[in-house]
């Protein structure tokens, strides 16, 4: 990879959160883990397209997306101009997922950016329902963060976004050291697969986002501003008024939902 990168006059971008995958073994576990191809897989950050050239050996129809148009020509370089792949050289963030994956259902692969990892994975389970496979690598924290449950230090919003609206499951942890640059921190891969979205989801992640927010308060006291009857209102869903958000499961957030009338 590093002959690669230098052949190209290339270096790893910080700023763009490029931490480059070069570990052969950890890439397949991914092609693995994203399963047959039966469907077609969208892949944010594709980067030096190590991953990309896996999904495609594995019989995939890819379409990615990178920021970095520097790339173009060692990703072309590494797919051959294979017809299978189809890599669009845009800000995903500005993206309109839902019309371009259109009704067909999708997986996300990727190793995705830290800096938009979070927020990435979030939107599309609440907003992209065409996709409903996931495997993604992110920073260990934030992975930990998604599959966390009530009581958990890591237990937060995010832990409730995809609580309601998938299953989750870390598969694999992964070192610093299989990245060119070694990042700072740990990744792990994150396995997610869409459930159905309860009634009132909307509704329990607005009160869920406003616990959250002032998470040392007391529900009866961080939930005045979102609920007409706070005390009541909890007492009627089965919540001690007294909780704090990071004691509420998911299914108590949608109950609290329920008796507000979302």
């Amino acid at each position: 990879m590093a002959e690669l990168l230098q052949r190209h006059r290339l270096a790893p971008v910080t700023s763009l959160g490029q931490h480059f995958l070069v570990d052969p073994n950890i890439t397949r576990r991914i092609v693995d883990l994203v399963g047959p191809p039966s469907q077609p897989v969208l892949e944010i950050g594709v980067g030096t397209a190590t991953l990309s050239a896996e999904l495609i050996a594995a019989g995939h129809r890819l379409l990615g997306y990178e920021v970095d148009t520097r790339l173009r020509p060692l990703i072309d370089e590494v797919l051959g101009g294979d017809s299978r792949a189809e890599i669009r050289f845009e800000d995903v963030m500005r993206v309109d997922l839902n019309e371009v994956l259109g009704q067909e259902r999708w997986v996300m692969a990727s190793n995705l950016p830290y800096e938009i990892g979070t927020t990435l994975v979030l939107d599309a389970l609440r907003k992209v329902p065409a996709l409903d496979h996931f495997v993604v690598m992110v920073q260990r924290e934030v992975a930990e963060r998604m599959v966390a449950g009530p009581g958990d230090p890591a237990y937060g919003l995010p832990s409730v976004v995809v609580s309601l609206h998938a299953t989750a499951r870390i598969a694999l942890r992964v070192p610093p050291q299989v990245f060119l640059p070694a990042p700072r921190v740990g990744s792990a891969v994150v396995v997610l697969d869409r459930a159905g979205v309860a009634a009132g989801a909307d509704t329990a992640l607005r009160l869920a986002a406003a616990g959250f927010g002032q998470r040392r308060k007391m529900l009866r006291q961080s939930l005045a501003g979102v609920l007409d009857a706070p005390l009541g209102e909890l007492e009627a869903a089965g919540i001690d008024p007294r909780a704090r958000a990071e004691q509420v499961g998911p299914l108590e957030w949608l109950r609290l939902a329920e008796v507000a009338g979302g």
